[in-house]
């Protein structure tokens, strides 16, 4: 048991490191190659967007362990690379400005359920807006809090963005069950979720304690609970054309 621990230990920071780019790089080079990002769920940057954001402003406060922080970083970088390659190969589809004429509801002209049609965008600009505005403002809360590791603010950050990061695969899970398929949506890309959910789980428990807050380990839970499901459907409907009416506006 304590060879185990050590293994994992040594191991599971360097893969949860380099998972950004275990997990993305087929996904980002097969939307290039395609050249369309249809079946691709368009909330799973924006998730991991927001949420590696979030942890980054979270680790001032809560200190916690470098490789999570390493990733976070990394995974930034990644997911702008998969945001901006899926944003140049998005199948059109009818979409509105944001944040224009206020007065009128952009959820009843588009459709989309969402106000100001947020990450339903038609043009990439207001995508690198969202993050610039959402970076800044947390650095200016930063600079003006200065939160420690008790703080509410700094619980709160953190809360929210691994409870946002928990979410990522609920996007995938509803864009395969309403196209009745799997299509668009690497294999390598649920196979590095799995094998990343038990290197995670592994590492956060046999770690010291205090080392990894449980804030990381219930949303994990929850997270690989969700990669389970995706895995289910992927052997119920495999990557054959869809069966369901596809909402392009998912992708």
């Amino acid at each position: 048991m304590a060879v185990i621990s050590t293994l994992i230990g040594v191991f599971a920071p360097i893969f949860l490191i380099l998972s950004p780019f275990t997990s993305y790089t087929d996904q980002i080079l097969s939307i290039h190659r395609t050249r369309t990002s249809a079946g691709f769920a368009l909330d799973i940057p924006g998730i991991m967007l927001t949420a590696s954001i979030l942890k980054i402003f979270y680790w001032p406060g809560a200190r916690y362990d470098l490789s999570l922080l390493i990733q976070a970083f990394l995974m930034v970088g990644v997911q702008m690379t998969l945001l901006k390659v899926a944003l140049d190969n998005r199948p059109a589809w009818r979409g509105e400005r944001p944040f224009t004429e206020m007065g009128k509801s952009s959820v009843v002209e588009t459709g989309t359920g969402r106000p100001f049609d947020f990450w339903r965008w038609k043009q990439q600009r207001p995508y690198w807006e969202y993050l610039l505005f959402l970076a800044f403002g947390l650095l200016a809360l930063h600079t003006l809090l200065q939160p420690d590791g008790s703080s509410l603010y700094t619980k709160f950050l953190g809360g929210l963005g691994l409870s946002i990061e928990a979410t990522l695969p609920l996007p995938q899970l509803y864009a395969n069950y309403r196209a009745q398929s799997c299509k668009g949506f690497r294999v390598s890309v649920l196979a590095n979720w799995l094998f990343g959910d038990m290197m995670k789980m592994g590492y956060f428990f046999a770690s010291e304690p205090g080392r990894v807050p449980w804030a990381f380990k219930l949303c994990g839970m929850f997270q690989a609970g969700c990669d389970a499901c995706l895995g289910i459907q992927y052997w119920l409907y495999g990557e054959g054309e869809s069966t369901g009416e596809l909402d392009t506006r998912l992708s």
